[in-house]
């Protein structure tokens, strides 16, 4: 009781140890070494931190006066509340599309979100399930696959294919404008005009006649797929909007389960191609960005297809992605490589400081727990979201 007494009367930041006491008990506590600051009657330690070092009289170098590059990295964003979100929900499962049948009923599609509780209620809804299954579905028709590997294409998928061929010819007649702006070249909103302008035209070329009204619904989820014309600037929300456009197809039956491998190994992989073309030639600005903590500044799904890729792969762990040959070698067969590689190209410095969250991804141990953290990752900070999905489009194909 007395020492308790003591430590509440007599504690002090600035105390220091008295010297050791002549009983064996207190020699021994004095002994010890205490986490913080001790009481000057008893040596016990206290509730105060030791006062700092004075360097000027130590000979020992000052720490130095420069705060860290960022801070220590985890596999998951900084935020306490995201990362505990992203741990405890459970691994999102891919389900078969809710297929539509007649009388159609199309509708123009138009934004519905403006709360988070507009978002639980899409999420919780049978339509948000079916489009997350969906984007699995896309995911596990990869796995253990690369790119080059025979698949079966319809001829929708070659129509489709054939239609981003004609718009990464586009960016190729219409030239970036010379200008000082850094992000945002306005001969974007001229290739932009003429894929709207088209985008009927396109819709017509795959729709089978009983389904060619559907176009009034499917063209807005096509037109927002390749980035906002007014900011000239694109991110996951455009990239989950051409998503989104295949699903509706699936819906309708003009995409089948048979064609899923070749909607991301031949369709996706040619339309990750279109927006980096569109990225570097207009300096599209990254929509809506993480920074440094985001995954990547414009896409998430090429990590969920390319991570289902390399699932038992023999040799290759997410570690690997830090060895340049493998890199330069794999990268056309694989979108996660091929992510990575373009990351390298286009940001200066250390990998670590620029993309931390893929570095800090390169240390788990296997592929399959980076394609199911991922996929929640895709739920959590994408699909709820209210500065993304604000912008996400309803119609009768997606209620």
């Amino acid at each position: 009781m007395e020492q308790q007494q003591c430590h509440q009367t007599l504690l002090s930041p600035d105390s220091s140890c008295p010297p050791a006491p002549s009983s064996s008990s207190s020699s021994a506590h004095a002994d010890s070494t205490a986490p913080c600051g001790t009481c000057r009657k008893c040596g016990g330690p206290t509730t105060f931190a030791p006062p700092p070092p004075s360097w000027s009289s130590s000979e020992v170098s000052p720490p130095p006066n420069y705060r860290p590059i960022r801070a220590p990295a985890v596999n998951l964003p900084p935020n306490e509340q995201s990362r505990q979100a992203i741990i405890l929900s459970p691994v999102p499962h891919s389900e078969k599309v809710l297929p539509v049948s007649p009388p159609f009923l199309f509708q123009a599609p138009s934004k519905k979100i403006q709360s988070p509780e507009d978002i639980r209620s899409f999420n919780d809804s049978d339509s948000g399930k079916n489009f997350l299954g969906f984007i699995v579905a896309l995911s596990e028709s990869m796995r253990g696959h690369k790119i080059s590997d025979p698949c079966h294409q319809s001829d929708t998928v070659n129509t489709i294919i054939s239609m981003l061929c004609t718009l990464i010819d586009w960016v190729d007649e219409i030239p970036p404008t010379e200008q000082a702006a850094r992000y945002g070249n306005i001969s974007y909103r001229t290739w932009h005009s003429r894929m709207v302008e088209n985008s009927d035209d396109f819709m017509l070329r795959f729709l089978p006649d009983d389904q060619k009204s559907a176009t009034v619904e499917l063209v807005p989820y096509f037109t927002d797929s390749f980035g906002n014309s007014s900011r000239i600037d694109y991110g996951t929300g455009h990239e989950t909007n051409f998503a989104a456009w295949f699903y509706c197809m699936a819906r309708l039956g003009v995409i089948k389960e048979e064609d899923y491998h070749a909607v991301v190994a031949r369709v996706f992989v040619k339309y990750l191609e279109l927006m980096r073309k569109l990225q570097l030639v207009y300096c599209l600005e990254p929509a809506g960005s993480h920074g440094v903590w985001g995954l990547d500044d414009y896409h998430f799904l090429p990590f969920i297809f390319g991570s289902s890729q390399l699932i038992d792969h023999k040799y290759m762990k997410p570690k690997s992605i830090h060895n340049p040959d493998i890199l330069e070698n794999f990268s056309a067969e694989y979108l996660y490589l091929s992510c990575i590689a373009f990351v390298k190209k286009v940001k200066k410095g250390l990998f670590a400081e620029h993309s931390p969250l893929l570095d800090d991804i390169s240390g788990v141990p296997a592929w399959k727990k980076v394609n199911s953290g991922l996929l929640k990752m895709y739920k959590a900070e994408v699909l709820e979201k209210v500065p993304i999905m604000q912008h996400f489009l309803f119609g009768s194909l997606i209620k």
